[in-house]
């Protein structure tokens, strides 16, 4: 809840850490593998194609990812997974 107000209030943390603050779940994982391994940005039915998710879980784990900073949006609706992403899944 702190951090959420942080953020609200434009204190965010440059450090690289709060990707780290809480474990990601399998289901993250799996969804920033499944972006590790394409060419470009996808949509949600591609990832829910790639991880076997349902596509409301996987856009209610992509929302999570992009707060932590691990996935981001370069196009509305596509997703791509960033440098800090590719360091959390190893």
């Amino acid at each position: 809840m702190q951090e959420e107000e942080s953020k609200i209030k434009g204190e965010i943390n440059m450090s690289g850490s709060g990707a780290q603050e809480k474990p990601l779940t399998d289901e993250q994982v799996k969804i920033l593998k499944a972006l590790a391994d394409t060419d470009g940005p996808c949509g949600s039915k591609d990832i829910s194609a790639a991880t076997g998710l349902e596509a409301k879980v996987v856009s209610s784990r992509i929302t999570a990812l992009k707060k932590k900073g691990l996935v981001e949006s370069p196009v509305r609706c596509k997703y791509t997974v960033t440098d800090e992403g590719k360091t959390a899944i190893g």
